[in-house]
């Protein structure tokens, strides 16, 4: 009995022995940081960013104060996000800003930032739909506005800037018209104090938002179903006086028509999907 048992301890070790044999070494362990760091180049050339990832993060580990390692971290950010990787994308990023907030290419850091959150919610769907910016989460897109919103405070002459700039400008209205949603929808359920509250909300915080439209007709029919005549009035004025040119159809805000004001030249534009693609490659930073 003993015998046996013995024998299956055997026979169970050689086994465990011969499948550890079938793992395959890590080829790179003995690699120096050049050749880590030119390998992972290479894969993010080639479009394969979970390999560029891996070796960023061994470069990372193995070398954290080498000459590569500021490089490496800025590439790993732009890796990540190439990747779908966000929160990590985020993180290298935000890693970066701290530990070289003089580099002088920490304005990329921001930069990206600003692109992770841009469409962050977007999912498959939505990819391809002509879904608007405005029904989108409003944490991103609030995220999005203050990453960018340092870039163009601390960086004004960097070469994202007017990038940057133009998002901002997108980002607003599409802050507003979530807001002007909020109170339309408000109004649809007649709690009309909801509605002008909200609608206000948006007038205040975003002036010069041509989503605004929206706000004045949700103020004038607020009022108008409370009885308000002068406040009704008042938000008639105020409409004309904003928007001149626009009948009362045109205010509306037709489903999607954020769309209409995508400001970006350097991807087509069908539904709000696809995050354009930044207008200097990562590997023109260290020129």
């Amino acid at each position: 009995m003993r015998r046996s048992v013995v024998a299956a301890l055997v026979a169970t070790a050689v086994l465990i022995a011969a499948c550890g044999s079938s793992v395959k070494p890590d080829e790179s362990a003995t690699w120096p940081a050049d050749r880590l760091y030119r390998e992972a180049k290479e894969e993010l050339e080639a479009g394969n960013y979970k390999k560029a990832v891996q070796y960023y993060e061994k470069l990372e580990a193995r070398f954290p104060y080498g000459q590569y390692a500021q490089q490496s971290q800025l590439e790993a950010a732009y890796a990540y996000f190439k990747d779908n990787e966000r929160a990590s994308a985020v993180a290298a990023a935000d890693r970066f800003i701290k530990l070289y907030p003089n580099h002088p290419n920490v304005d990329y850091a921001h930069y990206i930032k600003g692109l992770i959150s841009f469409n962050e919610d977007l999912g498959i769907i939505a990819k391809f739909s002509n879904q608007d910016m405005a029904e989108r989460d409003p944490q991103a897109m609030r995220e999005s506005f203050d990453a960018l919103q340092q870039l163009v405070t601390k960086f004004p002459d960097s070469r994202y800037t007017p990038d940057a700039l133009q998002r901002l400008q997108y980002l607003v209205n599409a802050m507003a018209g979530g807001e002007v949603r909020t109170a339309e929808y408000y109004l649809r359920r007649k709690a009309y104090v909801a509605a002008v509250n909200r609608a206000q909300y948006a007038i205040d915080n975003y002036p010069r938002a041509p989503a605004l439209r929206g706000a004045f007709d949700v103020l004038v029919d607020a009022y108008a179903a409370m009885g308000l005549t002068d406040l009704q009035k008042d938000a008639e004025r105020l409409r004309q006086l904003n928007f001149p040119e626009d009948t009362r159809a045109a205010q509306a805000p037709e489903p999607g028509f954020l769309d209409r004001l995508w400001p970006f030249d350097d991807e087509p534009r069908r539904g709000a999907g696809r995050v354009p693609e930044e207008p200097a490659w990562y590997e023109k930073l260290w020129n």
